[in-house]
């Protein structure tokens, strides 16, 4: 049965996922936690996002992108790396997209979740 995980809190460099305080980026795939080496939105790179881009047709609808403190345009490579593989993109700061998480989730929307920490 699917668990998806809800963000509890977010800020001091780092989010509280499912009881558990994580320092840094984390990207939340099929319902896991992982840390994630970006540290701002001009360091992304298409292949911070293989894992999206590899998931099987319709298991991932779109990529969630927290940019950090302030809503910022991923790069080219990633927007263009992202459209060839089928997967969407949604970016917004990390805060609206940590709340927007929890909203997506708790709806079973089938999505990755890439945030910046702040």
């Amino acid at each position: 049965m699917r668990q998806p995980l809800a963000i509890e809190s977010f800020g001091r460099g780092g989010f509280r996922v499912a009881g558990v305080w994580r320092a840094g980026s984390l990207m939340i795939l099929d319902d896991i936690a992982y840390d994630w080496p970006p540290a701002s939105c001009a360091d992304l790179t298409a292949a911070d996002f293989a894992a999206a881009m590899a998931a099987p047709r319709g298991q991932v609808e779109f990529v969630l992108l927290g940019t950090g403190v302030a809503q910022s345009l991923p790069p080219a490579s990633v927007r263009e790396g992202l459209r060839a593989a089928g997967v969407g993109l949604e970016f917004m700061a990390t805060e609206a997209a940590a709340r927007m998480h929890n909203v997506l989730a708790s709806q079973g929307r089938r999505f990755v979740s890439g945030l910046i920490a702040i």
